[in-house]
């Protein structure tokens, strides 16, 4: 099982409804994700293996170098591009 933070700068809006998108896909293809939500804050105490966030976020993460699998996403509401993000990153 995997476990995934969604987190964007204020864990309110965005990252909120993308992590509604990101259950909805978790759930329609049987994912074994477990998804979190929090700020970027939550990221010092999260222990998973994902984080889940805007593209301009997940860039910032990079360049950080943390530990988890970034995933950035473009659009929030495209549940496809969702998809095929967390496809790729449960095979690699």
């Amino acid at each position: 099982m995997h476990k995934a933070l969604v987190a964007c700068r204020a864990g309110v809006g965005s990252s909120l409804m993308l992590k509604i998108k990101v259950n909805e896909v978790v759930k329609e293809n049987q994912y074994p994700i477990q998804v979190e939500h929090s700020s970027l804050d939550g990221l010092n105490g999260f222990d998973g293996d994902m984080v889940i966030t805007l593209i301009d976020v997940a860039e910032e993460l990079e360049q950080k170098g943390i530990p988890q699998k970034i995933i950035g996403i473009r659009n929030i509401m495209d549940k496809k591009e969702i998809k095929e993000k967390l496809d790729a990153a449960l095979q690699g």
